[in-house]
């Protein structure tokens, strides 16, 4: 017996892209429904083993239904861009896979599903139909049956008759009949008026057809739904004929142009390529000859090997590949319970009963071997806890995958597992909760998910350190962001100095302060009300207040910092409440956010935990607490800097601050003579924008115009539209514009550089840094305006901000590695965006202010000078 698969494409592709996240190629091509066809065809072919496949679907514009009925499918929408694009990529994968697909104007991917079912359904086949439509339920009988998708797109359930028949107690040829009483709200067919489902069954089951229901309309007994079904046949009749699968469509088919035959691996692999669909090239074992993508195949991986065994190994091979198992950061009392490595298909996994890996030391500091991690910062913390080294450390497959995918954010193992199609040995929770909860683990659950780490590592480095080469980031890799780890992982575990008593007696400050602003804001207001209710707010400002409504949202008025804002001249109450809001932050946020992050343990340091793969623009962050994030703008925010202070008298904190450097990078970048030319010269290049721009000499320029220049230099840098200036500076569009436009004749390379740098990226699909760092733009290719415009200030913007970020993480390395070469017991403990903290002892500290100066300044060659500023205090607050 021949086994057919007929599939209806449009249902399917549907409900891929409804089931799965957004996912797109780095050229912007959405791929998610076509990696859920994929996946869901590939499962039936495995289900059914079918002899031949054919897939069917819809056409747009109208069909014969419309002329039954004008409404038929009125209530649709119009599919997202991101949807309707991908028909176009699954056809020609279909094609390449040699499998028919099939349409047909003036019918539905249903009416061909079922013709081709009417010609293959006899005693000699079987018939499956792949759908996530149940309309198909009525074209099952003897020899076909319903292949449906279930939960989304993961489960796959099959319809026969006896299945129908038990669970709704009428046959497949009855279906029809169902939907003439119950209508079909998403096809938008009519049905009976207030008769559902339930209804509508226990009338088929009893009459067995319309036809019959309406001959023996007599014995229905008169009440409201049954008198509904009397006054509405012919919506009963009209909705039938509109339900109904036409199984006699006039289809160019022969039977021999379903069967399933071979098809070209390189073709097929090729086109998967180009759409980034690595797990389907995996399970299918295809490749792209033209990239020589190397394919992932599982391992044999040996048993348990004494660690005699795997140190033999490493030597031989000169790799390996290595994770730690730990209870938590070492500066928080957590120690290392469990260590793998594992090389050339040889594993070591063991358990640590005191923390103590002094009998790994050879291999670490070992620089002819290399080694290769999962996010290895977090292991390195470890290893610095127990006074030992990591030399020569050449991976990590996150950052790596940070490089190749930067706007990701989930670089956890499962996803890139999946990504290059690796199957791995375990599928456990994510390495947190197995920090966090391993004393409830079983031993064999941990060494499966360390090994399972382990081969991810093994595996997947040598096809990423491909991928660089390709995209050009070797070197931006293996000089900048992996020497930057080690960088990172000692300035968390140093952490730096907090001074608690001066945090509560802030904290304290702030309270008071607050209490006097409730109280101004309940005379203001006349009643008590509990001021961070935004409905009670709204109730006291434009109810009891009657001030004027500048915004609404869903939920009623808007009190936002912008509305406050606008209405600040409108009533004494406004004032309050910004200070109010101002002051609660820094309260809640910061003083009482600080306070939990004091580590008692480390004689009350802040231990932030420093991020390299969450920026795309390759910027750092923090977190825990996030120190990036302390506001400089008004007196109350610096004052928090003043928390951070040196460990004793004999040290001091140096701060040292790149000034300006992102304008410095738009004059470098676009070779503007006037912006190149105030920096030669160490004019103040908001001094000289403001000259140019108002049409005014040097001297001529007063506080007020450089505070505007200024506004508008940092605006053109992140491609700020004239409204954005005019609401920043609080003027007319118009005036904005001017501004934008002088500013664009008096700096033409500027203009130029904005003009090409889009275009270029239109081009390529990317932007990138000096350094090779990219960002793809799929949001240039978007329909949406919106998104293109998005992509557009992306491309202006990354390349300067992603080079600063470069300068700083290179000036980070050499700084550090710098003082260490010179036996200096100074250390490096903050990087706040454009800064470098350095807490020095006084005898060490003319030559790290010289260290400092030198490797930043010369941390790259320029067309114009980057000068670095440095300050020196006994907090961060007296350094800056």
């Amino acid at each position: 017996m021949d086994k057919y698969l007929i599939i209806d494409g449009s249902s399917i592709l549907f409900r891929a892209f409804y089931a799965l996240p957004p996912m797109s190629t780095k050229t912007g091509k959405s791929t998610n429904a076509v990696l859920g066809f994929l996946n869901i065809l590939l499962k039936a072919l495995e289900l059914i083993e079918p002899t031949g496949v054919g897939v069917c679907f819809d056409l747009s514009g109208p069909t014969f239904r419309s002329d039954i009925y004008v409404d038929y499918k009125a209530n649709r929408s119009l599919a997202p861009e991101e949807l309707s694009e991908q028909f176009g990529y699954i056809k020609e994968i279909l094609t390449a896979f040699k499998v028919n697909y099939y349409e047909l104007p003036g019918y539905e991917a249903d009416d061909i599903a079922g013709t081709l079912a009417k010609e293959l359904s006899n005693a000699e086949n079987e018939v499956y139909l792949l759908t996530g439509d149940k309309d198909y339920l009525q074209l099952v009988n003897e020899s076909t049956k319903l292949l449906y998708t279930k939960t989304g797109i993961s489960e796959l359930g099959i319809y026969d008759v006896e299945t129908i028949y038990s669970e709704m107690g009428i046959t497949p040829k009855q279906i029809v009949d169902l939907k003439a009483l119950m209508g079909d709200k998403s096809d938008n067919i009519p049905g009976i008026p207030g008769v559902g489902e339930k209804t509508a069954l226990k009338l088929i089951q009893e009459f067995g057809s319309i036809e019959n229901l309406y001959e023996n309309i007599g014995n229905l007994k008169i009440n409201k739904t049954n008198q509904k079904i009397i006054d509405n046949k012919d919506i009963a009749f009209i909705s039938k004929e509109l339900s109904k699968i036409d199984t006699d469509v006039s289809l160019d088919f022969k039977i021999s142009d379903l069967k399933l035959v071979k098809y070209d691996d390189i073709l097929l692999g090729e086109i998967l390529n180009k759409y980034e669909l690595n797990s389907i090239m995996k399970r299918l074992e295809v490749q792209d000859e033209s990239t020589l993508l190397e394919e992932v195949s599982k391992k044999n991986i040996k048993n348990n090997e004494p660690i005699e065994e795997i140190v033999n190994t490493v030597k031989e091979n000169g790799y390996f590949a290595f994770k730690f198992l730990t209870s938590n950061k070492p500066y928080l009392g957590g120690k290392i319970f469990k260590v793998g490595l594992l090389c050339n298909n040889t594993y070591f996994i063991n358990d640590i009963e005191d923390g103590n890996i002094e009998f790994l030391n050879d291999l670490f500091k070992d620089e002819k071997i290399v080694k290769i991690g999962y996010e290895i910062k977090e292991d390195i913390l470890h290893i610095i806890s127990q006074n030992m080294e990591l030399k020569n450390y050449l991976g990590d497959v996150v950052i790596a995958e940070y490089l190749l995918n930067p706007t990701d954010s989930d670089y956890s193992m499962d996803r890139i597992a999946a990504k290059y199609g690796i199957t791995l040995e375990a599928n456990f929770p994510d390495k947190k909760a197995l920090k966090d909860n391993s004393e409830h683990w079983e031993n064999k659950v941990q060494d499966d998910y360390l090994l399972s780490i382990l081969e991810l590592i093994d595996e997947v480095h040598n096809l990423q350190l491909s991928k660089l080469e390709d995209y050009d980031m070797l070197k931006l890799y293996n000089e900048i962001e992996l020497p930057l780890v080690y960088v990172l992982a000692d300035m968390e575990y140093t952490g730096v100095q907090v001074d608690k008593d001066a945090l509560i007696e802030i904290g304290k400050n702030l309270e008071l302060e607050l209490e006097g602003l409730v109280e101004n804001i309940y005379i203001q207001a006349g009643v008590e009300f509990n001021i961070n209710s935004t409905k009670q707010l709204a109730e006291i400002l434009f109810e009891k207040l009657k001030l004027p409504v500048i915004k609404k949202t869903k939920t009623g008025y808007s009190t936002d910092i912008e509305v406050l804002e606008k209405l600040e001249d409108k009533h004494e109450i406004i004032s309050y409440l910004i200070r109010y809001r101002t002051i609660s932050k820094l309260k809640n946020t910061y003083v009482n956010g600080m306070m939990v992050y004091i580590n008692e343990m480390t004689g009350g340091r802040i231990h932030s935990n420093f991020n390299q793969t969450v920026a795309a623009t390759g910027r750092l962050s923090s977190q825990d607490p996030n120190l990036q994030n302390i506001p400089v703008r008004t007196e109350e925010g610096r004052q928090l800097r003043k928390i951070f202070t040196k460990t004793n008298e004999n040290n001091k904190l140096i701060d040292a601050d790149y000034s300006q450097i992102e304008l410095r990078l738009l004059a470098d970048i676009s070779e503007d003579a006037n912006m190149i030319e105030s920096f030669i010269n160490k004019e103040d290049i908001h001094t000289t924008t403001a000259a140019k721009v108002f049409d005014v000499s040097m001297n001529e320029v007063t506080p007020l115009l450089r505070s505007r220049a200024k506004a508008v230099n940092f605006g053109i840098v992140y491609g700020i539209s004239d409204y954005g200036l005019s609401q920043d500076l609080n003027i007319s569009r118009n005036e904005a514009k001017s501004y934008i436009e002088n500013y664009l004749n008096r700096f033409s390379g500027v203009g130029k550089y904005m003009d090409e740098i889009v275009k270029q990226a239109k081009k390529d699909g990317f932007v990138e840094t000096k350094f090779g760092r990219k960002r793809f733009l799929p949001e240039l290719s978007s329909r949406n305006r919106n998104i293109r415009n998005f992509g557009e200030r992306i491309a202006l913007n990354m390349p300067i901000q992603g080079t600063a970020a470069d300068i700083i993480k290179i000036a980070m390395v050499n700084v550090y590695f710098k003082l260490k070469e010179s036996g200096y017991k100074s250390k490096l403990i903050l990087q706040i965006h454009d800064e470098l903290i350095v807490e020095a002892f006084i005898d060490e500290m003319e030559e790290v202010k010289k260290i400092l100066v030198e490797e930043m300044e010369n941390a790259v060659k320029l067309k114009v000078p980057l000068t670095v500023d440095i300050d020196i205090g006994d907090s961060w607050y007296e350094t800056k």
